[in-house]
């Protein structure tokens, strides 16, 4: 509601968190004495009748019944909130929450869904609706439709006395339907690979490279800031890709989240983070796709086309201290401390090394030549396993022992950020 002296101002704010906010401030200025039924307001030299307040009064208390109308055409509702409440834990955004932004989180969830207009919050706090509304689509990529949102302050004098928000959406809901059946189209096919059985390292190691593998690294695709752009078009960006990954992993009942960041330029950044047999690992699909990673470099080397691997397994279910090499965590929510080991892929794949062992380089090699691979990859422990292994290999040659090379020549890369060497074979 707006008097006739009131003022109706809009602000555009700009992208942050790739979110677009704008929001609309609407201001009711009135008077009210309430000492007995009398009641005075000047405003530019007119006295108003006591009718007249009446009038606004009504006004207000009609507006808080079409709150409650609008919110339950929402689906939100005290009937309904235990339930909506229920079913968002276990998302890891949503459990790092405060009870209060549990209750924001489920109405701008709802909002969402059900693409609500002018729906009425339970807070009047801004700073929490930005946080609260990039904690739902942290958690739930399958809202691939919104690009942010808009709220509307409602003040009465000074006093802001509600606000309420309505979704910002990329496709109407014809198309969003069309595009969400050739995803679950994309993800069938996908996710019909998966052996029946497979454990939980399994299925992460089969999604982070199938994504890497029919998905390549172009910043100028078509809805690269959401799912669409991996499983309609294989061409996306860093939050594509951890959206897809995400995607796909949940709908195996696998635990995974997007973490937001930036990496070492400063450049802002998005991967994940998942859950196996009960402890948290990194995964960074993007950093996964060693093409990306030579096209950021500038650095293809002299082997290309079938040497080339197409996938680099040093961000494949990693530390917190491996990741944080060259990674920055800037989430909306903290993330855990990642400390174990058992899942990461050097060492499920008997490729992580403690020390120069000599028996363990020979069954590495002896594994990758029967298995037909063009390159091996060995992560070390720590930098003076990695020197001591860069020594022993390059600088006094070992790796003629276990490479075969019949004219003497070998190619390799070494990644002293990751404690990684690799041979081609």
């Amino acid at each position: 509601m707006m008097s006739k002296s009131g003022k109706r101002r809009k602000e555009k704010s700009g992208k942050r968190n790739l979110a677009f906010v704008q929001y609309i401030v609407i201001s009711v200025l009135a008077m009210l004495l309430c000492s007995g039924c009398g009641f005075l307001g000047k405003e530019e030299g007119v006295q108003e009748e006591a009718a007249d307040v009446k009038e606004k009064v009504t006004e207000l208390m009609t507006g808080e019944q079409d709150d409650n109308t609008i919110r339950q055409s929402a689906g939100i509702s005290d009937e309904t909130i235990p339930d909506l409440m229920t079913g968002q834990e276990g998302n890891y955004n949503f459990d790092c929450l405060s009870e209060e932004e549990k209750l924001l989180y489920v109405e701008i969830l709802q909002v969402l869904r059900e693409r609500g207009e002018e729906v009425k919050l339970s807070t009047l706090d801004t700073q929490k609706i930005e946080k609260v509304f990039q904690c739902v689509l942290n958690d739930h990529p399958e809202i691939f439709y919104v690009d942010g949102y808009t709220f509307t302050k409602y003040t009465l004098g000074e006093e802001l006395k509600k606000i309420t928000i309505t979704g910002t959406y990329l496709y109407d809901e014809e198309e969003t339907r069309q595009r969400q059946e050739r995803i679950e189209a994309y993800a069938s096919q996908c996710l019909a690979g998966i052996p029946e059985g497979m454990d939980e390292y399994g299925k992460v190691k089969y999604l982070y490279e199938y994504i890497i593998n029919h998905t390549e690294y172009d910043a100028d695709a078509e809805d690269n800031q959401n799912i669409c752009s991996v499983f309609l078009y294989g061409r996306s960006v860093c939050q594509g890709y951890a959206k897809a990954f995400q995607y796909l992993l949940r709908e195996t009942g696998v635990f995974c989240t997007i973490v937001i960041g930036s990496v070492s330029e400063g450049e802002g950044h998005a991967w994940n983070l998942v859950r196996i047999d009960g402890d948290y690992y990194y995964v960074d699909p993007t950093w996964g796709d060693a093409s990306y990673q030579m096209e950021e470099s500038g650095e293809s080397g002299e082997y290309e086309g079938e040497h080339l691997p197409t996938i680099n397994y040093d961000y494949l279910c990693v530390t917190t201290q491996q990741l944080t090499r060259t990674h920055k965590i800037e989430n909306v929510v903290e993330p855990p401390i990642c400390t174990a080991m058992e899942a990461n892929y050097y060492v499920k794949e008997g490729a992580y090394f403690t020390s120069v062992d000599e028996e363990g380089l020979g069954e590495l090699f002896q594994r990758e030549y029967a298995k037909g691979s063009t390159y091996v990859t060995l992560k070390c422990s720590g930098e003076e396993v990695y020197r001591q292994m860069e020594d022993a290999l390059i600088g006094e040659q070992e790796i003629f022992r276990y490479l075969e090379s019949p004219d003497g020549v070998i190619a390799y890369a070494d990644n002293a950020e990751q404690l990684s060497l690799s041979f081609w074979l």
